[in-house]
C-alpha cells in the first residue's frame, strides 16, 4: 500500500474526519490557507504539491502549464486547450465543472435533499422570494469538487447573468461526513447566488457556489470584486453578462461544491447517479 492510500485509511474513518475539517478554527485556518497559497516561492509550492499528492489523486497532465509560482496558482490552474468538449445539444444543460454528483432530482416544493435524512429549503439557500418561485417543482444537482480537481467553473448554456448575491456565512466542510452530520450545512456557509435567464427561453438558470473549509474566496469575471470571508458588501451586485454555453464564469481558490437549479421541464441525465464523476461540458440535465 502507498503512502497516499495509508493516510487515505488512517483519516477514512467518517467521524475521525468530520472532528479533523470541522473541529478547528475553520475561520482563521481558512484565512491563513488564503495568504499562505498566494506564497511566490518555487521551493515552498514544488513542497506544498508534494505534500497535497499525498491527500488527494491530484493529476495535473490536463493543466495549461507544468509549473506553478504558488499553490494558489496551481489551484486556479487553467486547462489546456482542448481538454474538455462541451456538448452542444440545446436541450442539455452541460455541466459547469468537474465534480462528483451530490443530491440531485426534483425540488419538493421548495424543499430538497443534502443528504440521507437531512434537507433544506430554497428560502434558506437562495433568501430570495422570486428565485424561490422559480424554482419550486424544479430540478437541482449537488456538484461537489474535489480538493484535486479543476476548479474553475463554466456557463451551463448560452444565458445572461442577471446579479449575483453574496451570502456571509461559515466555512463548514462540504464532504459526505459533514453533510451527514450539519444540519442545513450549504445554508450556513458562505456562498454566492448567481442568477441567470436562459438566452433561448428566457428561464431561470441559478447556480450557487458554496464555500468551505479551507475554501472562502470566488472570483467571478463578471463581478469586479473577490468574494470572501472580509467581503463588506455589496450583498447584490447587478450583472448584465451574456455567456456562451461553456464560457468560463470564475473560480474557487480551492474546491467547495456548486449547487444548479434548472428550469421545470429538466431532470438529470439519466446514466448519471449519486456518486458519478462528471466533467466540465458533460451533459448534467436535459430537457424532457
Amino acid at each position: 500500500m502507498n503512502l497516499r492510500k495509508t493516510i487515505a485509511s488512517l483519516l477514512g474513518g467518517a467521524e475521525l474526519n468530520f472532528l479533523l475539517t470541522n473541529r478547528i478554527p475553520r475561520r482563521a485556518l481558512t484565512l491563513l490557507m488564503g495568504r499562505f497559497s498566494k506564497i511566490e516561492n518555487p521551493l515552498l509550492c514544488r513542497a506544498s504539491i508534494a505534500v497535497w499528492r499525498l491527500f488527494a489523486d491530484l493529476d495535473l497532465h490536463d493543466a495549461k502549464k507544468a509549473r506553478f509560482s504558488s499553490l494558489h496558482d496551481c489551484f486556479t490552474r487553467e486547462l489546456r486547450d482542448g481538454a474538455r468538449t462541451v456538448d452542444p445539444d440545446p436541450r442539455v444543460l452541460a455541466s459547469p465543472c468537474d465534480a462528483i454528483l451530490g443530491a440531485h432530482g426534483r425540488v419538493a416544493g421548495t424543499r430538497l435533499i443534502q443528504a440521507k435524512g437531512h434537507g433544506y429549503t430554497l428560502e434558506e439557500l437562495l433568501l430570495d422570494p422570486d428565485l424561490v418561485e422559480a424554482h419550486r417543482d424544479g430540478s437541482y444537482a449537488t456538484l461537489r469538487l474535489k480538493s484535486s480537481m479543476y476548479h474553475r467553473f463554466h456557463a451551463p448554456d448560452d444565458c445572461v447573468v442577471e446579479r449575483v448575491d453574496y451570502v456571509a456565512g461559515d466555512t463548514w466542510n462540504v464532504n459526505p461526513p459533514a453533510l451527514e452530520r450539519v444540519e442545513k450545512l450549504y445554508c450556513r456557509n458562505e456562498r454566492a447566488v448567481i442568477g441567470a435567464r436562459l438566452a433561448r427561453s428566457g428561464d431561470r438558470l441559478t447556480l450557487v457556489p458554496v464555500a468551505a473549509v479551507l475554501v472562502a474566496s470566488i472570483r467571478l469575471h463578471f463581478a469586479d470584486v473577490l468574494l470572501h470571508l472580509r467581503y463588506r458588501g455589496p450583498n447584490r451586485i447587478a450583472c448584465d453578462a451574456q455567456l456562451v454555453r461553456g464560457q468560463e464564469m470564475g473560480w474557487f481558490e480551492h474546491g467547495s461544491t456548486i449547487i444548479v437549479f434548472a428550469p421545470r421541464g429538466y431532470a438529470v441525465c439519466a446514466d448519471l447517479d449519486q456518486g458519478s464523476a462528471i466533467r466540465m461540458g458533460q451533459p448534467l440535465l436535459r430537457l424532457a
